[in-house]
């Protein structure tokens, strides 16, 4: 999967809780002061396009884009990268990572804990 630029990530960020939307109001849904220019974000959703994260439909003498990658897909992919780069390709080195950093307490050890424990049961029934 290809990687995003930070500004591809923030617009892909921003359509992704949209669900869908034009230029303009993708423009209008970001948190800055002031608003991008309207080329510059037109010119950022043609490249995600292009890269084949988003598509596109008409309506009237717009477009209106659309997320083809979902959010799950991409944070797998970016996740999956990581843990290559990082990790070894270890997640249980991510896990311990994070535990030594203090990141994870007992309580979520505890809860990934029950939910791996459960996943198994799962596993076994099937």
């Amino acid at each position: 999967m290809k990687r995003l630029t930070r500004v591809e990530e923030e617009i892909m960020q921003q359509i992704w809780k949209m669900e869908s939307g034009s230029v303009q109001e993708i423009i209008e849904a970001l948190n800055q002061e002031p608003k991008p220019p309207h080329s510059t974000i037109s010119s950022v959703v043609r490249i995600l396009e292009n890269k084949g994260f988003l598509g596109h439909r008409t309506e009237g003498r717009s477009y209106v884009y659309f997320p083809i990658i979902t959010k799950a897909e991409y944070g797998s992919g970016s996740l999956d990268k990581l843990i290559g780069s990082y990790f070894g390709g270890s997640p249980k080195k991510l896990l311990s990572f994070l535990v030594n950093k203090e990141d994870l307490s007992l309580k979520d050890i505890q809860e990934l804990q029950d939910r791996l424990e459960h996943n198994e049961r799962k596993d076994e029934e099937s």
